[in-house]
């Protein structure tokens, strides 16, 4: 493969961050500012439809990002004079890609779980309208808000596997 132009490359580096910052912003806003507001000022219900409004919102630029990191992410390595194969260790770098990338298959995971179990599950809840037991909207609750803390650490983690391979 014929290495692409700098600007290209700037470009590709350029959407990679963008996305990055777009997605761990959202999960860092919704985590910090968001839900521990909604949870101060709303009923259980009306949080919960708050929140999968928000959702709704989210699900699909979280994984438009997913998709571009995906894409970007292997442009970029083919690109790297440090990329000396898939799963190797040999270096410093190639681990720390390695332990990068597996933490972004376990946000993957986790991010599925949220949008195709445990939102709709809330929905499901949210419309038997009276009839919705406070149990369960609570246990709900709490899987979702699980999720967002697990995948706002697992970013985290990814955003200091990437320091250590910019250093390498």
């Amino acid at each position: 493969m014929t290495t692409p132009s700098a600007w290209i490359l700037a470009v590709i580096f350029w959407l990679h961050m963008l996305a990055t910052v777009t997605w761990v912003g959202s999960l860092a806003a919704i985590n910090i500012l968001v839900l521990p507001a909604s949870h101060r000022t709303l009923k259980l219900t009306d949080q919960l439809n708050f929140i999968t409004a928000l959702q709704k919102r989210l699900e699909p630029l979280a994984w438009f990002c997913m998709g571009l990191l995906l894409v970007t992410g292997l442009i970029q390595l083919s690109t790297s004079p440090h990329y000396d194969g898939f799963l190797s260790l040999s270096t410093q770098w190639s681990f720390a890609i390695l332990i990068k990338h597996g933490l972004a298959v376990i946000m993957v995971v986790v991010s599925a779980i949220q949008t195709w179990e445990v939102l709709p599950a809330i929905q499901r809840t949210l419309m038997k309208k009276g009839k919705a037991d406070e149990e369960e909207l609570r246990n709900l609750q709490r899987k979702e808000i699980i999720l967002l803390r697990i995948n706002l650490l697992l970013s985290a983690l990814i955003l200091g596997a990437t320091a250590v391979a910019r250093v390498s």
